[in-house]
């Protein structure tokens, strides 16, 4: 093969390739050029600094050798006297380069290889930096291709000859098949670099593929009118999805569902017969979880804002329906919603509200040395335990059918000498423990605290500043019906997150561990914070 054979044929070529693995000419020439180069270099020697150059309209061929300038030359393969080079540039300086035309010559066997192989990895290592850029924005589309070919259960996607992607056997949908010549669509959820090229990660399973066919189903989805706010799946089975409406007078509901079904049925066709739950969205947290466990009806719930739970009341003979199939409504309600959902039936939220209110008289007729109807009146009155009745006006007390004004004065004495006595006894097992009283000092440490620290070897204010929050208050891990509970030594005591970090801080405050926020000088303007 010869370099100077035809200028034309290298320029076809370039254009060839370009088109073929869509990339740009630019690149295709400067790989050439690379190739050449050091088909060259096996020609004048490995030292020789060769350089080719293809003319992008003409291609026109230059073979160069850059010599370095120097003033002394110890390899004349690479370098150039300056007298030398000043024959040839009158201008020249030491450091600078200069340009030799070489002779254009044939390619041997070897070296012709060596060119292709430059070649071949540069158009390569371009067409995968092309796959890359292109598909790297494009997380979050819809994909179509056709199935190239499938390998231990993995689908391999032609996307139109623009590159290769991977439906895992674990983003299927259980029980469908491709062939090879399939037509497949899929969610594009990642594209990471790797060693043999780009990879294009596909799902079918993917909790956003079916929230991108209801967009694009859906026109009132995609002009924005409509919006889907959550999706929970179980892949081939079931699936629930969240929508609501920016326009009061659409039903985003009906929109989803269209004309006879039309809609959700071509999403339900995409996605193999699973079935679909649309729910109405909304700002209301326990409207939506009812909502949620639609076709269940629920005659109550009860929220914990702080632990994210809700209990949620079924009659009875809902409560198969409300659970689903093997846990599988109430487990993609709480998906849904992101909050841990226990269901009740009236008759066990019966069961468990009698039981309560005899727990609470019983611990009234200890506490408060009354009898048995004085205890179950407290107890029906909402009472909870003792310190709500001792922090009870009395004639909040009075008031109780039954009571006068000296009986709840009497009740309320009862009530502080019982907390009195309690607390007296917990100082001495706090003593006991060896509990500093230092800790004392520190904001909302109250006496049972105290116990429960010396309890778990915390008895200074330097082993409270030395805690993490996790280690009073516990932590959980993980959402949903898979969440695991990590119990805290204060958990007992009811206190919240932010408690537990603002007594931890504090105690790291009074030991000089942290700097308090300067304080705004008097006059100054505080900037609200952000709503």
């Amino acid at each position: 093969m010869a370099v100077s054979a035809n200028r034309i044929e290298l320029l076809q070529i370039a254009d060839a390739v370009a088109r073929e693995k869509v990339i740009d000419r630019s690149i295709v020439v400067a790989a050439m050029e690379e190739a050449i180069a050091k088909a060259a270099r096996s020609r004048y020697g490995a030292e020789t600094d060769v350089h080719a150059e293809i003319h992008p309209k003409t291609g026109e061929l230059r073979l160069s050798r850059h010599l370095l300038v120097v003033d002394l030359v110890d390899n004349d393969a690479v370098e150039i006297s300056l007298e030398d080079a000043r024959r040839r540039n009158p201008a020249a300086q030491v450091g600078d380069a200069i340009a030799e035309t070489l002779p254009p010559f044939d390619f041997g066997r070897i070296a012709a290889q060596s060119a292709k192989q430059v070649i071949v990895q540069k158009v390569r290592d371009a067409e995968r930096e092309r796959q890359y850029d292109e598909y790297k924005d494009r997380i979050g589309e819809i994909i179509n291709g056709l199935v190239k070919r499938v390998e231990y259960g993995n689908v391999i996607v032609d996307l139109s000859g623009r590159g290769e992607g991977i439906v895992r056997r674990d983003e299927l949908i259980p029980r469908e098949t491709f062939r090879p010549g399939d037509r497949i669509r899929a969610y594009l959820f990642d594209v990471r670099r790797e060693a043999r090229g780009p990879q294009i990660f596909l799902s079918r399973t993917h909790p956003q593929f079916m929230a991108k066919l209801f967009t694009s189903e859906v026109p009132e989805i995609y002009d924005g009118i409509v919006e889907v706010r959550a999706v929970a799946r179980d892949p081939g089975s079931r699936a629930k999805i969240a929508v609501t409406s920016r326009d009061s007078s659409i039903d985003p509901v009906g929109a989803c569902v269209g004309m006879r079904g039309s809609r959700v049925q071509a999403v339900v066709g995409e996605l193999g017969g699973e079935k679909i739950d649309i729910i109405p969205w909304s700002y209301d947290r326990a409207t939506f979880i009812v909502n949620a466990l639609q076709p269940a009806e629920v005659v109550k719930v009860v929220l914990d804002e702080e632990a994210e739970r809700i209990e949620v009341v079924v009659p009875d003979e809902q409560l198969s329906l409300a659970i689903g199939r093997r846990g599988q409504n109430v487990r993609l309600a709480s998906q849904l919603t992101g909050w841990d959902i226990d269901i009740l039936t009236e008759a066990e939220e019966s069961e468990r509200r009698q039981k309560e209110f005899v727990e609470r008289t019983e611990l009234f007729m200890a506490a408060l040395d009354v009898d048995e109807v004085v205890g179950q009146l407290l107890a029906s009155e909402g009472f909870r335990n003792v310190e709500e009745v001792a922090g009870a006006d009395a004639s909040e007390l009075s008031q109780i059918q039954g009571f006068d004004e000296d009986t709840g004065i009497e009740i309320q004495r009862r009530a502080q000498d019982y907390l009195d006595r309690i607390e007296s006894e917990q100082d001495a097992r706090r003593r006991e423990l060896g509990v500093e009283d230092d800790l004392r000092t520190i904001d909302g440490v109250t006496t049972p605290m105290l116990v429960a620290f010396g309890e778990n070897d915390v008895k200074s204010v330097e082993d409270l500043a030395g805690c993490a929050t996790d280690d009073l208050v516990g932590y959980t891990e993980g959402r949903g019906p898979d969440a695991v509970r990590h119990a805290g030594f204060l958990d007992a005591l009811g206190l919240s997150r932010q408690e537990a970090e603002a007594m931890i801080m504090a105690a790291r405050l009074q030991l000089g561990w942290i700097e308090a926020a300067p304080e705004p000088e008097e006059g100054a303007e505080v900037e609200a914070e952000p709503a």
